[in-house]
């Protein structure tokens, strides 16, 4: 009777867990302006999370998320860049100096953020839900360089991550956008 009990009362509280389970929408972070942006404006939109830095050799990936903004930024899809400096201090500028190299070199017309650290002990919140299990009830990931790329639904949910070497046009991106997954 003990046994059957706590089978009852782990269940039920591991219910209440998975449905206090946090999404993007939970989350209010510095646009690159340093001006609150609460991602709960984003609800009924798939997102693409980004970290990025203007000075990697994956760099050059701006191009194509920007490409693949405008191709599908009318069919509810975004795409939110945070800048990060966590590798090798490939992102060392200031917020308006990461948002002057992204207008003038790449069009970047996407939202971006104020710089952030997306691992370590100063982790930013929205990326420890990103990377934790035991916080977003989907997976655990570790950010393995800069331009990876974490795909949201449209209620906010972590759905899968694309690690920083694979092409923003990738059929993994593609059809996830696409709802072909």
């Amino acid at each position: 009777m003990k046994k059957t009990f706590t089978l009852i009362i782990l269940t039920l509280f591991s219910l209440l867990v998975i449905s206090q389970t946090k999404s993007l929408h939970d989350f209010t972070v510095k646009n690159i302006d340093g001006e609150d942006f609460n991602l709960s404006s984003l609800k009924g939109k798939k997102v693409l999370v980004v970290n990025t830095a203007s000075k990697c050799g994956l760099t050059p990936q701006y191009e194509d998320l920007q490409k693949l903004y405008e191709r599908y930024s009318s069919k509810d899809f975004i795409i939110i860049g945070f800048p990060a400096n966590n590798f090798m201090k490939q992102e060392p500028g200031s917020n308006s100096e990461i948002k002057q190299f992204c207008s003038s070199e790449y069009n970047v017309t996407f939202p971006m953020m104020s710089k952030i650290s997306v691992k370590g002990d100063d982790i930013n919140p929205l990326y420890q839900w990103l990377t934790e299990k035991e916080l977003n009830g989907k997976m655990d990931s570790k950010v393995k360089w800069n331009f990876q790329k974490y795909m949201i639904d449209k209620n906010g949910k972590l759905i899968d991550v694309a690690y920083p070497k694979t092409n923003p046009f990738d059929d993994q991106i593609i059809n996830w956008i696409e709802d072909k997954m």
